[in-house]
């Protein structure tokens, strides 16, 4: 094996590794960035010296997180780009990342503050889920569910400013459905 290449984590390692992850998912998500790592070592059930074998830097551990929430949202809306029902699957996938962003902002903030070019270590999940919605946004149009009008640029600041939205609505279940009505309404076709 060359010195380039990784090795594979054993076993145990890879499930600290995704322990670690689980746990700075929630604590970052609920608390804020401004946890300690050792809130998230403790969460996690693993040692400081674990968390900073596998993350040599808070930023790392908060980059990593992030790639992870993108990595998953792109899987799932690749899963409902492949369902038959295209506007189904647009307007669950609208929900689904304005929902799975909550925090988003802040960890983006952090990132950038701590020098780490935000962009380019989000770039591969950012751009597979960007195609997804472009595929999404235009089955749907397709089928007549949405506004042909609409382009991705104008999806893409709706998702961020429903997000944003929804961020200041976070346990009012009520008030965020009738944003989705609303926002949903402004997509439809007239």
């Amino acid at each position: 094996m060359s010195g380039s290449q990784e090795r594979p984590l054993r076993a145990d390692a890879a499930r600290n590794r995704a322990r670690l992850l689980d746990a700075a998912t929630e604590v970052f998500t609920t608390r804020g960035v401004d946890v300690p790592t050792e809130e998230i070592a403790r969460a996690a059930g693993v040692g400081v010296g674990t968390l900073f074998r596998h993350f040599p830097t808070k930023e790392a551990l908060l980059a990593a997180v992030m790639v992870r929430r993108l990595e998953a949202i792109a899987a799932d809306t690749a899963e409902l780009a492949a369902g038959a029902d295209p506007a189904g699957a647009f307007f669950d996938c609208f929900r689904l990342v304005v929902d799975r962003s909550a925090g988003k902002n802040e960890f983006t903030q952090a990132l950038a503050a701590a020098g780490v070019d935000v962009h380019a270590s989000l770039q591969e999940s950012t751009a597979a889920i960007r195609d997804r919605l472009a595929g999404l946004l235009a089955g749907a149009q397709r089928a007549g569910a949405v506004r042909t009008d609409l382009g991705l640029p104008e999806l893409l600041a709706l998702l961020v400013g429903t997000g944003t939205t929804m961020e200041q609505l976070r346990d009012d279940r009520a008030a965020r459905e009738r944003i989705y009505e609303v926002v949903f309404d402004g997509l439809r076709p007239r």
